[in-house]
């Protein structure tokens, strides 16, 4: 499989060395890191350890993560999978993220639920909306799912079959949302560890950020579920 990673990037230039010197070297080849409007020096600790580096000036994961696929449409891969800059995910569990893609699915979540996680990745706040999330996808698809983890890969063709439009904290959750409407085959991979993420989180570590997300997820569920 031709394999590209998406990175979305906002002021994480303590943490992205690490981040992509993890990458597998069979992955290394097509990495692209979205700037979201940084004021650090992000994209030129990407540039410098061999990514490649799109602007979007505009704010929101969903946004930095169309960019990064408006950026991979010219040379479309077999895959995208899609990496926090924070160092939480382990970029090394790629293997593992992508071995039901090769077995046939459509797209694989790393689920922080199955799999084991550091004292205080996930506020309480996170833990209440993933749980809250999955019953009401469960209501409204019929889905079984237990994270909204944003350590994730999909086919192109299933990806853009999708029509993914949100812009900010819905992008995970329409992701998942739109490939059970759509009937798409769905894998969770339990990840082997959720670290503490380096540097503050720009959205759970606010309760306007908490909130707002929160928010978001339920609308998007809600739309989706309603054919927007």
């Amino acid at each position: 499989m031709d394999v590209a990673i998406v990175i979305p990037a906002l002021d994480e230039e303590l943490s992205l060395p690490g981040v992509l010197a993890d990458v597998p070297a069979e992955f290394a080849a097509r990495v692209v890191v979205v700037d979201n409007g940084s004021r650090d020096r992000t994209a030129q600790v990407a540039r410098g350890a061999g990514a490649e580096v799109v602007r979007e000036p505009r704010r929101g994961y969903g946004a930095a993560c169309l960019a990064g696929l408006a950026h991979l449409a010219a040379r479309p891969p077999d895959v995208v999978a899609f990496l926090d800059a924070d160092h939480s995910n382990d970029p090394r569990e790629l293997p593992a993220l992508l071995a039901p893609l090769a077995a046939g699915a459509d797209l694989a979540i790393g689920s922080r639920v199955l799999g084991r996680r550091e004292e205080g990745s996930l506020t309480s706040l996170q833990v209440f909306g993933n749980a809250l999330a999955a019953g009401l996808m469960r209501v409204a698809f019929g889905a079984r799912v237990t994270d909204l983890g944003p350590f994730r890969a999909i086919r192109w063709p299933a990806l853009q079959r999708l029509g993914m439009r949100d812009r900010d904290y819905g992008w995970t959750v329409e992701m998942q949302a739109r490939a059970f409407r759509e009937g798409l085959s769905v894998a969770e991979v339990p990840v082997r560890t959720w670290r503490r993420r380096v540097g503050s989180s720009k959205v759970s570590g606010t309760l306007r950020g908490a909130f707002g997300a929160g928010t978001k997820i339920l609308f998007t569920i809600a739309r989706v579920r309603l054919g927007g």
